[in-house]
């Protein structure tokens, strides 16, 4: 019998951490000469994206929402000014 786990659990710092290593090293020899912001951009840019992203779904939402609200108002006043102009016709 083998005392190996047969577990397949990842212990990488993906892309992110390599990138922001390799920038990070990059800053410190002087080769780059970028902001401390874009050096640890691959840190948190994927939940800047993210975040992004749903801000731009919550718009688009907000924005039906509004368009709909409207429509609805709209069909209502021209049935309330059928209603009365077929009234006024008896």
């Amino acid at each position: 019998m083998s005392d190996r786990s047969s577990s397949s659990a990842s212990g990488g710092i993906g892309l992110g951490g390599v990138l922001f290593v390799v920038f990070l090293v990059l800053k410190l020899v002087g080769v780059i000469d970028w902001s401390w912001w874009w050096v640890t951009a691959p840190l948190w840019g994927g939940l800047a994206l993210i975040v992004a992203v749903l801000i731009v779904i919550f718009l688009v939402v907000l924005l039906k929402s509004i368009v709909e609200h409207y429509a609805a108002k709209r069909r209502r006043a021209k049935r309330a000014a059928k209603a009365a102009a077929t009234r006024g016709t008896y």
